[in-house]
C-alpha cells in the first residue's frame, strides 16, 4: 500500500514537472513571435522630403524637322537639259549658276530679234524725221491736212513697229536668261533630279513624265517644325512664346525658338490645331526630315511646394511617414511637370512623403524608411 501511493506521488510530480516545462516553451514561443512581428511587420518605404521650389508646366509634342525655304530648280521655258554645275550636298550662294539648258536656238531668235529692232529704229528714225518736216511745212500752210495725216499715220506706224520689236528682243533675251537656272537663295543642293541631255517641259509637269524639277534646293540655315495640338492645349500657346526642340540624335543638346504660326481653326478630321515653331540652325546640326519633341513652357510658379508625381495616389492622397507609420493625408494639387508636381494645401514643408512602398499602405500601418531620395 505504501509503495503505491510512493508511486502515485511520483506520477504527479512528473506531470507537475510536464506543465511546467511546456508552459516555459509556450511563453517563450509567443515572445519570439511577438519580437518577429514587431521587426518584420514594418514596411520600407522611400521618402521625399516636401520643399519649396520653382515648377514650371511644360507641354510635350513631337513633330518633324523641314527646311526654312525649299524650292525646286526648273527652267521656265522647254528645252533640252544642257548642263548641270552642281552636285548633291553642295552649298550654293544666292544667284550663282546651277545648270543651263542647250541655247542654241534661243541665242539665235536673240539675234533676229536685236536685227529686228536695228530695223524699227531705222524706220522710226525715218518717220520722226519726216514728221517733223510736216510739221513746219503745215505751220507755213504749205501742204494739205491730207498730207499731214498720212506722215502721222507713217510716223505712229513706226512707233508701233518699234515698240513690237523691243518687246520681242525682251522676251529673246527673258528666254535665254530663264534657261540659266540659278540659286534664288543661298542654301544646299538637296537633290539632283535629273541628268545633262534630259528634255524638260515644265508645262508637263516635268521631264520624262517626273516631277521635282532639275534640282531641289533647301535652306535650312532656320528649321520650322509643324505639330498638331489638342483643343485643351491650344488656348495655352500663342504666337511669339518660346519652344525647345530636342532631337534625340543629339543629346544632351537644347534649340531655342519661337512659335511662327497658331491655326485659329482645327483641322476638319483630327480636330487639333496646327502650330509652326521656327528655329535658328546656324551650324546646320539639325536636319530636315528628322523627328524632334517640341517643349512649351505654359505656366510657371515660383517658390511652390512640390513633390514626385509617385507619391500621389489616385490623385487624391498622400501617404507621409510619421513616427514609423504611414500617415494618409488628402491633397489639393497645382500645376505639374514630368516628374513633379506641386500641392495646395495638405502638406507642409519637410513632410517625408513615400514615393516608393506607397502601394498597397493602409492608414497607420508601420513603415522602415529605407532612403530619402531627391529630385
Amino acid at each position: 500500500m505504501k509503495q503505491r501511493n510512493n508511486l502515485n506521488k511520483l506520477i504527479v510530480a512528473a506531470i507537475a514537472a510536464a506543465a511546467l516545462l511546456a508552459g516555459v516553451a509556450c511563453k517563450k514561443t509567443a515572445g519570439t513571435t511577438a519580437v518577429q512581428t514587431e521587426t518584420f511587420g514594418a514596411a520600407p518605404v522611400k521618402v521625399f522630403k516636401v520643399e519649396r521650389t520653382k515648377i514650371t508646366e511644360k507641354l510635350t509634342y513631337t513633330g518633324t524637322l523641314e527646311a526654312w525655304n525649299k524650292i525646286n530648280i526648273t527652267p521656265e521655258v522647254g528645252g533640252k537639259i544642257a548642263l548641270i554645275h552642281v552636285q548633291e550636298g553642295d552649298r550654293v550662294a544666292k544667284g550663282q549658276l546651277l545648270a543651263e539648258l542647250e541655247t542654241e536656238s534661243i541665242r539665235l531668235q536673240l539675234k533676229q530679234a536685236q536685227a529686228g529692232v536695228a530695223v524699227a529704229e531705222a524706220g522710226y528714225a525715218d518717220a520722226l524725221r519726216n514728221k517733223e518736216r510736216m510739221d513746219r511745212l503745215i505751220k507755213e500752210n504749205a501742204v494739205s491736212e491730207m498730207q499731214r495725216e498720212k506722215v502721222q499715220l507713217a510716223y505712229d506706224a513706226a512707233a508701233a513697229q518699234l515698240e513690237q520689236a523691243r518687246a520681242g528682243l525682251n522676251l529673246a533675251q527673258h528666254a535665254l536668261d530663264v534657261s540659266m537656272m540659278r540659286a534664288p537663295f543661298a542654301g544646299v543642293v538637296a537633290s539632283r533630279n535629273a541628268e545633262v541631255g534630259d528634255v524638260i517641259n515644265p508645262m508637263m509637269g516635268g521631264f520624262g513624265g517626273g516631277a521635282g524639277g532639275v534640282l531641289t534646293l533647301m535652306d535650312y540655315s532656320k528649321i520650322k517644325i509643324s505639330v498638331t495640338v489638342s483643343p485643351q492645349d491650344i488656348s495655352r500657346l500663342r504666337k511669339g512664346q518660346e519652344a525647345v526642340l530636342r532631337v534625340g540624335s543629339l543629346p544632351g543638346r537644347e534649340f531655342r525658338g519661337a512659335v511662327r504660326v497658331v491655326n485659329l481653326t482645327a483641322d476638319p478630321l483630327s480636330k487639333k490645331f496646327g502650330v509652326e515653331v521656327v528655329i535658328d540652325n546656324p551650324d546646320a546640326a539639325l536636319r530636315p526630315g528628322t523627328f524632334g519633341d517640341l517643349v512649351f513652357e505654359v505656366e510657371s510658379h515660383e517658390d511652390a511646394l512640390v513633390i514626385p508625381q509617385l507619391a500621389v495616389l489616385e490623385n487624391t492622397y498622400v501617404f507621409v511617414a510619421e513616427g514609423g507609420k504611414a500617415v494618409k493625408k488628402n491633397v489639393v494639387l497645382g500645376i505639374q511637370n514630368t516628374t513633379m508636381v506641386e500641392v495646395l494645401d495638405g502638406l507642409a514643408e519637410g513632410d517625408l512623403a513615400i514615393v516608393e512602398g506607397n502601394f498597397g499602405l493602409e492608414e497607420g500601418a508601420a513603415v522602415e524608411v529605407l532612403e530619402e531620395v531627391k529630385k
